[in-house]
């Protein structure tokens, strides 16, 4: 069924539905945010709660036009209706995403109020219609005049430096301590290997276990070390998933040049590959552990050094 074929009835019915899903939504936006963003949580209880008194405008309209029973209509069920993005099951929710969803939000909810009017012809459905979409544009003005508050108090900027910790936490630290100790520990098993044997395809597959091995190793070792209640770290496992693939990624780089036929060539690219590696962890702790860069590259310069002679070491022993 197509918007332009819908009934009064049908139109009302529809409104209901819209109303309530968006009341839902900005509880789940409240819901995700009051933890860490109580201000913004606080915005989006009160939205949710005037969403639910549409809700109620719309079904005692329904009501007094076509009596009890308010027919099933879905979004998905009509051509041409508004779609919404899940963006409510994003984790972790930042408010300045969940302010401009809320904004694109109503802008469309009025729009399909005004939409509305133009399909009805009982004055008084277009008289509740044309009061919810002017609602609808409040609504607008309420989430543009909260970001410029906030922006005035210094809400905003607090709130931002939350959200930058809580990535550092979340996933910039366990990133980090994957790509560490993929990239640093597997040197040696992997230029041992190679040095031994002089083997690509040997070496290759020794790289490849010792990273896949210690992905899951470090995935499952952040995962269990902290279920992130107290520490605000976030749910163990997302942190888990991170270090582990960090760990995997930062181990095959170096592993993958081995894939080549000369064994000359594929040690040259691992070690550039290596440098690499090296150079963006020092940036990471750089830009998010506010790490000098000298010292940072210092740090992990030497151990990286350090690892890789051991393993050419053992290897040519």
């Amino acid at each position: 069924m197509h918007f332009r074929e819908l009934t009064e009835p049908q139109l009302l019915a529809l409104a209901v539905s819209l109303e309530e899903e968006d009341g839902h939504i900005y509880g789940d936006f409240a819901d995700a945010l009051r933890a860490d963003f109580p201000v913004t949580a606080a915005l989006f209880t009160r939205m949710a709660a005037e969403e639910s008194d549409h809700r109620h405008r719309l079904i005692e309209g329904f009501r007094k036009q076509f009596g009890e029973h308010i027919p099933l209509m879905r979004r998905q069920d009509v051509k041409g209706f508004i779609q919404r993005r899940p963006t409510w099951l994003v984790r972790p929710m930042q408010p300045d995403k969940a302010r401009r969803a809320a904004a694109l939000m109503e802008l469309e909810s009025r729009r399909f109020y005004e939409a509305a009017i133009s399909q009805t012809k009982d004055a008084g459905i277009r008289q509740l219609l044309g009061d919810l979409a002017a609602e609808e544009q409040k609504h607008e003005d309420i989430v543009s005049s909260a970001e410029k508050e906030d922006a005035r108090t210094g809400v905003a900027e607090a709130e931002r430096e939350t959200a930058r910790r809580l990535l550092v936490l979340r996933v910039v630290q366990p990133g980090l301590a994957g790509l560490m100790d993929g990239s640093v520990s597997t040197l040696a098993p992997v230029f041992a290997a190679a040095f031994a044997t002089g083997n690509n395809p040997d070496t290759f597959r020794i790289g490849l276990a010792a990273s896949v091995g210690a992905g899951i190793s470090m995935g499952f070792a952040e995962a269990l070390s902290d279920d992130g209640k107290l520490s605000g770290r976030g749910g163990p496992w997302l942190r888990g998933f991170v270090c582990g693939l960090m760990t995997t990624v930062g181990g095959i780089g170096h592993t993958l040049p081995y894939l080549l036929p000369g064994f000359r060539e594929a040690t040259i690219l691992a070690v550039c590959v290596v440098t690499v590696e090296l150079a963006a962890i020092t940036w990471i702790r750089h830009r998010y552990m506010d790490t000098p860069v000298f010292s940072a590259a210092c740090q992990v310069g030497l151990g990286g050094a350090l690892v890789f002679a051991a393993g050419v070491a053992i290897g040519r022993s």
